[in-house]
C-alpha cells in the first residue's frame, strides 16, 4: 500500500523507490520534462517517471502529482 503523492520525497532514492512501489517508474510522463543532469550538466528529456541521464547515469524520480514541475525531480545516485 502506499500513500499516493503524499509521505516522505524529500531525498532521492527515497523518491525514486516510492515511484517504483507505486508501479509508475517505467511510465511515461504526461509531458516530458526538461531538465539539467546535477551530476554532469547534460540537459535531456524526461519522459518517464524514473528517468536516468543518458550521459553519465544519474537516476531521476518524480511522483505523478509533482510530474509538471521539474523542480520536483530528485536525483537518486548514478546507477541507483
Amino acid at each position: 500500500m502506499h500513500d499516493g503523492c503524499t509521505g516522505p520525497t524529500t531525498d532521492g532514492k527515497t523518491m525514486v523507490n516510492k515511484v517504483r512501489m507505486m508501479g509508475f517508474a517505467g511510465q511515461p510522463m504526461p509531458m516530458p520534462l526538461e531538465i539539467t543532469c546535477s551530476n554532469c550538466d547534460h540537459a535531456f528529456s524526461m519522459m518517464t517517471f524514473e528517468s536516468a541521464c543518458p550521459e553519465c547515469r544519474m537516476v531521476y524520480g518524480v511522483t505523478p502529482c509533482s510530474a509538471s514541475d521539474a523542480n520536483k525531480v530528485k536525483a537518486a545516485g548514478l546507477d541507483y
